[in-house]
């Protein structure tokens, strides 16, 4: 069975959606750029989203870094990739398209790479807000920039422009 909760948080309502087992999806139900599936929320919830909704209350209150949940994201082989090597991207830390097509194996992958992060089905947990431009610039977010822009704020690694906060 799949379960659908909201979540408000400063970005807006977070469509969070999993099974028994494992997170499926966290989307910005608002966002102009992707709207979200604008599920219904469901009577009953899983286990795995009321951790969910825990872990986002202590993110969001600065209490928390790392998110610890069972996911299952469905996507292509490249695209499981591109969101397994998202986890590696410290909090509070940037890296550029360029860079990032450069660890996974294939510099030319760059636009792949931007793709993949647009069809992110777990957002702020898989971290693509933190994903950049080569000069600094806060390109390609799905779920607007203006979003991208607070969770850097918030997690501390807005950079300077021009200047890039690699890990």
């Amino acid at each position: 069975m799949l379960y659908t909760k909201h979540y408000s948080s400063p970005v807006g309502i977070l469509e969070i959606s999993a099974s028994d087992t494992s997170l499926t999806h966290v989307l910005f139900r608002e966002a102009l750029k992707k709207p979200s599936r604008q599920l219904e929320e469901t009577s009953e919830t899983s286990f795995v989203i009321e951790e969910c909704m825990k872990q986002f209350d202590a993110y969001f209150a600065g209490k928390l870094k790392n998110f610890d949940l069972p996911m299952l994201p469905q996507g292509t082989d490249f695209q499981q990739n591109v969101w397994e090597y998202l986890k590696t991207i410290p909090y509070g830390k940037t890296i550029s398209y360029l860079e990032f097509s450069r660890r996974i194996g294939n510099e030319k992958a760059i636009r792949a790479v931007g793709t993949a992060n647009g069809r992110n089905p777990i957002t702020i947990i898989l971290p693509c807000h933190r994903v950049i431009g080569t000069d600094g610039s806060l390109v390609g977010y799905g779920g607007d920039l203006w979003r991208k822009e607070w969770l850097l704020r918030h997690e501390g690694g807005l950079p300077r422009q021009g200047q890039l906060g690699l890990f």
